[in-house]
C-alpha cells in the first residue's frame, strides 16, 4: 500500500512537472491587428479638397522593399529566456494595410477616392491607366515592433519607415517623392498580442500623418487635381 501511494505521488508531481513546462512554454509565433484607423487622423486645412468629388485619386498596393526573407514578419519578440519569436499580421498583409490607410486619409480629406486598390510598380513607364488624375503608391522601407519580456515591465519598441509617390496620371510621369519615418517607445507591466497591434496601429496612424504634413505634397496634388 505505501508502495502504491509512492508511486502515485509521483505520477501525480510528473505531470505536474510536464503540465507547468507545456504551460510556459513559447508560443510558435504571435500574430498582431495592425490597422489604420481614420478616426485618429485630421487632415490640415491646406490639405483637404474644396468639395467632395471635386478630383479622382488612385492608391496602389505599397511595395514591400524590406530586406529580409520572409517579408511577412513585423516583428519580433525577445522571450525571457532569450527565444526570437516571430510576429506577424493578423488578418491583412502590411501592403495592403498601409495603402488603405493612405486611402482613408484621403477620405478623411475630402478627395473623391478610387474603391479599386491598383497595382504598380513605382516607374513612370508602368503608370497603369486608371481613370484618375493622381496615382498614389509607394514603398514599405522598414517595418517592425520588438518586444523584449522582462520584469517589472516589457519593453516596446516599433519603427515605420515609408517613401510615397505621387503620379501624374495624364502626363505620364512622377510629381513628387516624399520619405517619412515614425518610432515609438514603450514600457508596460503587462504583455499582449492586442497591446503590439495597437501601438503598431498608432504608429502607421502616425507616419501617414507624417506624409502630408509637407506642404510641397499638398500643393501637388492641388496642381494635378486641378488640370
Amino acid at each position: 500500500m505505501k508502495i502504491n501511494r509512492i508511486i502515485f505521488s509521483l505520477s501525480v508531481l510528473t505531470g505536474l512537472i510536464i503540465l507547468n513546462i507545456s504551460g510556459c512554454a513559447s508560443p510558435k509565433l504571435y500574430s498582431i491587428n495592425m490597422k489604420y484607423d481614420a478616426s485618429r487622423a485630421a487632415p490640415p486645412a491646406y490639405l483637404k479638397a474644396e468639395s467632395k468629388g471635386s478630383a479622382i485619386i488612385a492608391v496602389a498596393e505599397f511595395s514591400d522593399k524590406r530586406d529580409m526573407a520572409d517579408k511577412k514578419v513585423i516583428g519580433r519578440v525577445v522571450e525571457k529566456n532569450g527565444t526570437n519569436i516571430m510576429v506577424f499580421p493578423k488578418h491583412v498583409a502590411a501592403t495592403k494595410t498601409v495603402s488603405d490607410g493612405v486611402k482613408d486619409y484621403f477620405n478623411k480629406a475630402r478627395y473623391q477616392v478610387a474603391d479599386k486598390i491598383v497595382l504598380w510598380d513605382l516607374t513612370e513607364e508602368n503608370i497603369p491607366d486608371v481613370a484618375a488624375k493622381l496615382l498614389v503608391g509607394g514603398s514599405i522601407d522598414a517595418m517592425e515592433i520588438i518586444c523584449r519580456r522582462g520584469f517589472p515591465a516589457n519593453s516596446y519598441a516599433a519603427n515605420i519607415k515609408l517613401t510615397i509617390i505621387f503620379a501624374d496620371v495624364s502626363e505620364g510621369h512622377v510629381v513628387y517623392t516624399r520619405r517619412v519615418e515614425a518610432t515609438s517607445s514603450h514600457e508596460h507591466v503587462s504583455f499582449s498580442e492586442e497591446r503590439m497591434g495597437d501601438y503598431m496601429s498608432a504608429l502607421l496612424v502616425e507616419a501617414v500623418r507624417n506624409v502630408f504634413e509637407d506642404k510641397a505634397v499638398a500643393a501637388k496634388i492641388r496642381e494635378v487635381t486641378a488640370r
